[in-house]
């Protein structure tokens, strides 16, 4: 893909993901949503409820008000990948808060075997902050009612990818209609690859334990290089994976005050599964 080109030259997808969780592995997709533009005008767009592994609790319900029932008969993943793959061919990707649907959706496509997409992603959370000023934060419903768009339902993937879109393309067009899709990508200001979000088949030893005891539902004891007990072994129970452009970290419940944690991988010295 020649990213010198005007970024008016480029087809676009918009997607959003509804989860039954905060992270990648230990949660599922279970809703997916996207719509393409391209010249000037959206030409095409996908929508399906999606069946998890185990059923949600009611503080996730209560985010995006997809019930258990809703999706007992929804298709599963694996039989939906592929026209998602195929529907992100040839096409600049752009998610709102994109890392957290990137980390979800590359997963899946490790888990299926599809090839990740190679075009390049976008962040419209991270375009807004350095184009839409006037906006009191970045949140997606604040910069709807900023820029007076079409408010459809809040957390439902086909309505927030609308709405992504229209503010990608709020984004680009203030930037000017012939302006590099390169320097569109450099405004974000952090770089950001769908091969940074491969987790299965991530090479280093240390991520390959964590995925492997969020596979099996074990905990892990590690030497973590930060905290009150630094540089000593505690026991966590994981709850995902977060690869992150500031720094790839674990989160899971310390059981050593019970509380949630974020454990960066960069300052884990030693790790091992509890059997």
């Amino acid at each position: 893909m020649n990213t010198d080109l005007p970024w008016s030259n480029f087809t676009f997808v918009a997607f959003d993901t509804e989860t039954s969780g905060a992270y990648p592995l230990g949660a599922d997709v279970v809703e997916f949503g996207a719509v393409k533009w391209q010249a000037g005008q959206v030409i095409g767009e996908i929508q399906t409820l999606l069946k998890p592994k185990e059923k949600m609790s009611d503080f996730i319900i209560g985010i995006h008000g997809i019930t258990n029932e809703m999706v007992e008969t929804a298709p599963l993943m694996k039989d939906k990948i592929q026209g998602i793959a195929d529907f992100f061919k040839d096409s600049v990707v752009m998610a709102h808060h994109a890392p957290f649907d990137l980390g979800f959706m590359a997963v899946e496509f490790e888990k299926y075997r599809v090839p990740l997409p190679t075009e390049p992603p976008l962040c419209t959370s991270l375009l807004a902050r350095q184009l839409i000023p006037e906006s009191a934060n970045h949140k997606l419903q604040t910069l709807i009612k900023t820029l007076n768009l079409h408010q459809g339902t809040a957390h439902r993937a086909l309505d927030d990818a609308k709405a992504c879109l229209e503010v990608g393309l709020e984004c680009m067009r203030r930037m000017g209609a012939l302006t590099p899709l390169s320097e569109i990508i450099s405004k974000m200001g952090k770089s950001l690859d769908w091969k940074k979000y491969e987790l299965l088949s991530h090479h280093q030893p240390k991520y390959q334990m964590v995925v492997e005891a969020l596979s099996t539902r074990k905990d892990l004891d590690l030497v973590y290089e930060g905290g009150s007990v630094r540089g000593k072994s505690r026991r966590i129970t994981p709850l995902g994976i977060v690869r992150n452009p500031d720094g790839d970290f674990v989160m899971g419940v310390c059981h050593l005050d019970r509380a949630q944690k974020r454990f960066y991988f960069e300052k884990i010295t030693d790790i091992s599964i509890v059997f």
